[in-house]
């Protein structure tokens, strides 16, 4: 399956830790992140992760193209409600594809585990038939 890694600035390390944490089930799918967000994981799991231009200089558009065109499966955005920089991707736009397109989305630490453990346990096996 095709997992989606985007992160706040103020959210990286904790993406980071997620990751290893739960590299055992993400090395199992294809993973694809915006630019730093992925270099960031890959630095601290070496898992294999597709990069995205900066969210800010069309990732966010990039992954917004593969939701829209039924190739993104999950994902986690680890948003900062509270100090969003005008850098960073506008979360609102990502939820309205992922609500649109039926693409099961994570948007803090407690929904990311639920989304990854469904994952492992087949749960989201019913996105095979979309494609």
């Amino acid at each position: 399956m095709n997992i989606g890694l985007v992160a706040h600035d103020a959210k990286k390390k904790l993406m980071q830790n997620f990751c290893i944490a739960y590299r055992g089930i993400l090395s199992k799918h294809n993973l694809f992140a915006t630019d730093t967000t992925g270099r960031l994981v890959e630095e601290v799991t070496n898992l294999n992760i597709h990069k995205y231009l900066a969210g800010h200089l069309g990732g966010k558009q990039q992954l917004g193209a593969q939701i829209e065109h039924n190739q993104m499966d999950a994902l986690i955005f680890l948003r900062d409600p509270l100090a969003p920089k005008s850098h960073e991707p506008d979360v609102n736009d990502i939820v309205k594809l992922c609500d649109t397109y039926n693409i099961p989305m994570a948007t803090n630490i407690a929904t990311a585990e639920i989304l990854v453990l469904a994952l492992d346990r087949g749960d989201l096996d019913w996105r095979e038939m979309y494609k």
